[in-house]
């Protein structure tokens, strides 16, 4: 087990330093100068220009700004925001709770129905629910992701009038949020409707990150449980006479259960990757947003250093997963 753990982290610093050389370059590639867009339309002087170039690191060769910006990775320093001021760090971790929050709702909505209906279409194999279903998550799978959240807004939300557009409660209600979670939060507040405001607030934005995930999980539901239902050891559970629920719930799905916990946790990518537009169409104050807004102020820091810690959560996460999924099937240590 050491060694397949071993093998593990060798790939992992590599992707590490890889990620550093991509969120390093990604934001200089973008044309536009951040010195001229923090002075807007004032403008700045040629003497205060280079000023703020000495300042920001900007006069050195971009291998000498590269390793600078390792040398802070290594004590831990991600840099300072051009705009606010404040550590990128203490930045990314006040704002984290709402992009985590979302994607926790969005998962557990994608598991709560994925599953099931990956379920229902291998045991109806050929029939009608098998084809509805796996067409509708061909076709969630294959939704843009804004579109399909200017649509829910235009019927739920200007239609309708159900949902809220944008935000993650009500501007009538203020308290403190010592956890960073809403739903926590308001509960906690005591304020009568908050916890409901902070419910309908969640609704369209959770619906919308958690499509593609949820069309993965059914899927690969399905694929497995296809698999798994052709064994021996099902059959000969149904030669006993066992009622089909017990087949297919306790025998069959928990044996199917392994490739889907894996892709489970393959889709933390995913939900990050959407939660930045989903975030940005529903004004959700989480990473997603800040990350796109930091990306238009062209803010060096930010941007190099949200990448770094986004990804280096989905390594950590893939790594855990492979870990586990090592002490699940002894082959694959072995492999």
């Amino acid at each position: 087990m050491l060694s397949f753990l071993f093998r593990r982290l060798l790939t992992f610093l590599p992707t590490f330093f890889g990620v550093t050389v991509v969120s390093f370059a990604f934001i200089r590639l973008i044309p536009g100068d951040p010195i001229l867009l923090l002075a807007g339309e004032r403008g700045v002087s040629p003497e205060r220009y280079k000023e703020l170039s000495e300042q920001m690191g900007f006069d050195r060769p971009l291998w000498a700004q590269y390793l600078e910006y390792l040398g802070g990775l290594f004590q831990g320093d991600l840099g300072t925001s051009f705009v606010t001021k404040k550590p990128v760090v203490t930045e990314f971790f006040a704002l984290f709770p709402a992009t985590l929050e979302l994607s926790i709702c969005a998962i557990l909505l994608a598991v709560a129905l994925g599953i099931p209906a990956g379920v229902i279409a291998a045991v109806n194999r050929g029939k009608f629910f098998d084809q509805a279903l796996m067409t509708t998550a061909l076709i969630g799978y294959s939704m843009p992701i804004f579109w399909w959240a200017l649509l829910l807004i235009i019927v739920f939300s200007s239609g309708l009038g159900w949902t809220p557009v944008s935000g993650r409660i009500s501007l009538m209600y203020f308290f403190d949020t010592p956890t960073g979670f809403m739903l926590i939060d308001s509960l906690l507040s005591g304020q009568k409707g908050a916890f409901l405001s902070a419910v309908r607030h969640l609704i369209l934005p959770t619906i919308v990150l958690a499509t593609i995930p949820l069309a993965v999980i059914a899927r690969q539901t399905r694929s497995a449980m296809l698999e798994v239902l052709g064994e021996d050891y099902v059959r000969t559970a149904r030669a006993k006479g066992l009622a089909p629920l017990r087949v297919n719930g306790l025998h069959a799905l928990r044996n199917a259960m392994i490739p889907v916990v894996t892709v489970i946790g393959l889709s933390v990518g995913t939900l990050l990757a959407g939660a930045i537009l989903t975030e940005t169409i529903f004004s959700w104050p989480g990473i997603g947003k800040w990350m796109v807004d930091s990306i238009f102020r062209r803010d060096y820091q930010v941007v190099q250093g949200g990448l770094l810690l986004i990804a280096t959560i989905v390594m950590i996460v893939n790594l855990s997963v492979d870990v586990l999924y090592g002490f699940i099937n002894p082959k694959i240590r072995k492999g």
